[in-house]
């Protein structure tokens, strides 16, 4: 069997989304718009299995047609007859619930490979004993013979999605380093192109110059088009010496799928700005250009309060290993009107809140542009995995001149909230029951002000193509060096390609730093309905939640290439980091021994010396971390940041030791069940699934009613098309996708 960080275990925690109420208070219009805007969302997170790993559109596909033809409970009874044990058999439902929720063999949170927990000769006899392979035997033998081996293989390489020989990843075909990686993205800089849709394929010229194709993610191809702002983009290029080829079409046959449905939802569109940000999506989808979808984000941000939100697109680059291109995900949700008034209270204090954020006016916006700020239930969220709050738009320029939105994610919340004492690890028995107590509430307010604040915060000193500058130069001073500003982002430059493999990271440090600073504010926490002693229990629990976080991040960070598979938890291991480093027993990590005899260990955190102590050393980190964003330094930014992300068995906290403990402990993050919707006559009804493995499987295997089959072959000729830029020498030929 695997080691027990590469599997899923039987018992994980499946939930499902609960968001009944909020679906009954739509009308019938807002339900049409939601339904065709889930079923853009939906078809379009079927690409995240091709931006996953070269087998996970095949493994997709196989489990799609085994579980169309007998449902988990039928397919039960010809395991058992195969000799597979119930627990060997629970296994696989876990597993293929598990690609479902992740799209794709790799886990969302952690970029960690998992595999089935069953030996495979007899997952082999299930599959090809199954009645999809009575009915389609050619089909799904050649499905097996092509993904099964990988099904399995825990390889070094294959172990983590990375780059080069650190790991998978097919954002990058598998010869391409991170000096590829660089090389192509001062080439899309120099020709102001996004890396947010594009993929990249290395390949060689006769003449031994390397050559480089950037796919450009869109409906159109290589076909006539009519002029559009992309057409002159799609040309070869000479850049340092080798050759740039901008093609587009990548996943063209699934974004036709989404704008289709955009189209549809159009028709139910609330208003004329709903109308246009559709417009925009359907043309950056088509023609593959990230401008329109900047387009449409603009109509976006500016669609204030609307019952039903949603956003699309190409979105967060955690997934990429240079942190530049985004994963396809989609959402769709309904307002939660009570949480909603206290966001907007927190919305309306936020101007006075930026400035106690410690760095200087000149390093705050020039205008807070007023978001919108509500709690939303989810009806959909396609993509690798659900988070609890969203900042959106990523693109530097929208949130700096354009303003952005802020979602917490109710209904995502409340799973989130579900801690058995039991499975309570790192805590002491004292601080448990406050911990289950307050966790939720305090939760509510970290991610409000992580989201509005953290990531609504701070301004990038920029020079534009006309060489104007947005700060004066003259007059702004460098708080850290008491000299003028001697760094910036040129023209064309951006967060994430400037600071590339740690700008994801770095800012949801940054963001999870102000949630910290700013939760110790009487007046925020008036917001949230906590005064007195449960207020002080609240930013206890806060800080708490947030230094244990920062030693279950241990779990995602891999000694033998000495690098972090999650932006989210290395961020929360810096925090830990320096918070340690402030002394005077503010925060201290004591291996123990659990009563079961076996290692464990105990985060304590002085609740007496969180003020004195831990805010003014958070208060100096914060303001570094600022500075050194705005200025664009990224020599310094990686500095102290990889600095503080280092992981050493140094004393006292000896964290690579520590790090055993926590895999030994570990409880793995839950999977999420969610309801599909069904259009039945003029009507759209919610579909609901029970929480379980067999659940997730079965709305899965109702997603696509019309034409699944037809998708599951769009995947394969997809992924086929692309298989050559996955071969390694060393591999098994079985084992190739």
């Amino acid at each position: 069997m695997a080691d027990a960080q590469y599997i899923l275990p039987n018992d994980i925690g499946v939930f499902s989304l609960d968001c009944r109420e909020a679906f009954r208070l739509l009308s019938p219009t807002e339900r049409l718009y939601a339904h065709h805007l889930s079923r853009a969302a939906w078809y379009g997170g079927l690409a995240v299995l091709l931006q996953t790993s070269p087998e996970a559109p095949y493994i997709y596909a196989l489990l799609s047609r085994l579980f169309r033809a007998q449902d988990p409970d039928q397919l039960r009874q010809l395991a058992l007859a195969e000799g597979l044990t119930e627990e060997e058999y629970q296994a696989f439902l876990v597993y293929a619930a598990g690609i479902y929720s992740n799209m794709g063999n790799y886990k969302s949170f952690g970029d960690t490979k998992f595999v089935p927990n069953l030996p495979k000769e007899k997952l082999e006899r299930v599959i090809l004993g199954s009645k999809a392979a009575g009915q389609h035997p050619e089909e799904v033998r050649s499905l097996w013979q092509t993904c099964g081996e990988l099904m399995f293989s825990l390889e070094p390489r294959l172990r983590h999605l990375g780059l080069g020989k650190e790991g998978i990843t097919t954002y990058f075909s598998g010869d391409c380093t991170m000096e590829d990686a660089k090389l192509a993205q001062d080439f899309l800089d120099s020709q102001n192109l996004s890396a947010y849709n594009t993929r990249l394929f290395k390949g060689v010229l006769e003449d031994g110059q390397p050559c480089y194709e950037v796919r450009l993610a869109s409906v159109l191809g290589a076909e006539p088009a009519l002029h559009s702002e992309m057409t002159s983009k799609l040309k070869s290029y000479e850049f340092r010496g080798s050759h740039f080829q901008v093609t587009r079409g990548d996943y063209a046959p699934i974004l036709q799928k989404v704008v289709e449905h955009l189209e549809k939802a159009k028709a139910y569109a609330a208003n004329s700005r709903q109308e246009q940000m559709l417009a925009q999506y359907i043309e950056s989808f088509t023609q593959g250009s990230i401008e329109a979808h900047k387009r449409g984000s603009r109509f976006w941000i500016q669609d204030k309060g609307p019952i039903v939100e949603s956003y699309i697109g190409f979105i967060e680059s955690y997934r990429d290993p240079f942190g530049s291109r985004g994963e396809f995900e989609g959402f769709v949700a309904m307002v939660n009107k009570a949480m909603s008034a206290k966001f907007e209270c927190l919305v309306a204090s936020a101007e006075q809140l930026l400035k106690e954020l410690p760095w200087p006016p000149a390093f705050e916006k020039d205008k807070f542009l007023t978001p919108d700020f509500t709690s939303l239930d989810v009806l959909t969220f396609s993509g690798s995995g659900i988070p609890a709050g969203i900042n959106i738009p990523n693109y530097d320029d929208l949130r700096q001149t354009d303003g952005f939105k802020n979602v917490s994610l109710g209904n995502v919340l409340a799973v989130a909230y579900a801690t058995q004492r039991e499975k309570l690890t790192f805590l002491e028995e004292e601080d448990k029951d406050l911990y289950i107590r307050w966790k939720g509430p305090s939760f509510d307010v970290q991610v409000g002000l992580h989201e509005l604040l953290g990531h609504g915060s701070g301004k990038l000193f920029v020079q534009d193509e006309k060489g104007a500058f947005n700060f004066d130069q003259e007059t702004v001073i460098n708080p850290e060096t008491g000299e003028q500003i001697q760094s910036w982002y040129r023209s064309g430059e951006t967060w994430d390609s400037k600071f590339s493999t740690i700008a994801s990271s770095y800012e949801e440090c940054r963001a999870e730093s102000v949630g910290l600073y700013l939760c110790l504010n009487p007046q925020v926490l008036e917001i949230f309905g906590f005064k007195g002693a449960d207020a002080e229990d609240v930013i206890y629990v806060n800080w708490l939640n947030m230094v244990r976080a920062g030693l279950l991040a241990l779990e995602f960070y891999t000694p033998e290439t000495s690098s972090w598979r999650q932006a989210h938890m290395q961020a929360r291991f810096v925090i830990l980091r320096v918070l340690l480093e402030a002394g005077e027993g503010l925060v201290t990590v004591t291996p123990t021994t659990g009563a079961d005899g076996r290692p464990d260990a105990r985060v304590r955190l002085d609740r007496d010396k969180i003020r004195p102590v831990g805010k003014p050393a958070l208060e100096r980190f914060l303001r570094k971390l600022q500075v050194l964003k705005s200025t664009g330094d990224v020599a310094g930014g990686r500095a102290l940041y990889e600095g503080y992300a280092a992981v050493t068995d140094a004393p006292p906290e000896c964290f690579l030791t520590l790090r055993d403990t926590v895999l030994l402990r570990k409880e793995s993050r839950k999977l999420i069940v969610q309801p599909n919707t069904r259009l039945e006559g003029s009507e759209v009804q919610l579909l609901e699934y029970e929480a379980s493995a067999a659940g997730l499987i079965r709305s899965f295997s109702e997603r696509f009613p019309e034409d699944g089959p037809e998708l599951e072959e769009v995947l394969i000729q997809l992924a086929t098309a692309d298989a050559r830029f996955w071969r390694f020498p060393s591999e098994n030929p079985s084992g190739q996708a």
